[in-house]
């Protein structure tokens, strides 16, 4: 899957993420691919998709035909993935059935988005959360947390933190690889 990161830090908020794709058991490589960066670059945002590889394609056509894309606040996220959901059923054919207990209709999507605002993440029921100082999704995220955890007292750089967070991905989860893309945007002072 991946191992996707976010690190808010001294004004400063950095996402990075590994590079590889994975099919089951097969692995497509960087190197073999001409677009193996997971992160969207969005309007002012930045955002990690993980989960399947289509949602990538979907989400970054669907987004930047989306005029009224919102994405500076937990609310404004929530509304923009409310709307795009019947989007997603109706025009791409998404199947929104996860398991049958779920409350809701699932969107299948999972993101962490950077922006001046803040650092945020959204998930297949279309829940919100805002992340104070880091974050992680992925296969390799449990990795990450630890490794942001010992990392986030040490290091002053939020670039710093975020790439412990994804080497860690990368040495313990099967399906990270390096080379990592790493982006960061500075915080609005209102919102810091």
């Amino acid at each position: 899957m991946t191992t996707i990161v976010a690190v808010k830090k001294n004004g400063v908020i950095a996402i990075a993420a590994d590079t590889l794709t994975t099919f089951g058991n097969t692995r497509l490589p960087a190197s073999m691919d001409s677009s193996h960066d997971k992160i969207l670059h969005l309007a002012n945002s930045h955002i990690g998709v993980c989960g399947s590889a289509a949602h990538h394609l979907v989400l970054a056509s669907l987004l930047s035909k989306t005029p009224d894309l919102q994405l500076n606040s937990k609310a404004a996220i929530f509304e923009t993935f409310r709307k795009l959901h019947p989007v997603l059923k109706e025009e791409c054919f998404l199947n929104p059935k996860e398991d049958e207990d779920d409350p809701y209709e699932s969107s299948q999507i999972t993101a962490l988005i950077a922006n001046s605002s803040g650092l945020y993440g959204i998930y297949s029921m279309r829940e919100v959360f805002e992340y104070t100082q880091f974050w992680a999704i992925g296969s390799g995220h449990e990795f990450a947390l630890g490794a942001m955890q010992h990392a986030y007292s040490r290091y002053d750089s939020a670039e710093e933190i975020a790439l412990a967070g994804v080497e860690a991905g990368i040495a313990f989860d099967k399906n990270s690889a390096a080379p990592i893309t790493l982006y960061k945007v500075t915080v609005n002072n209102t919102t810091a």
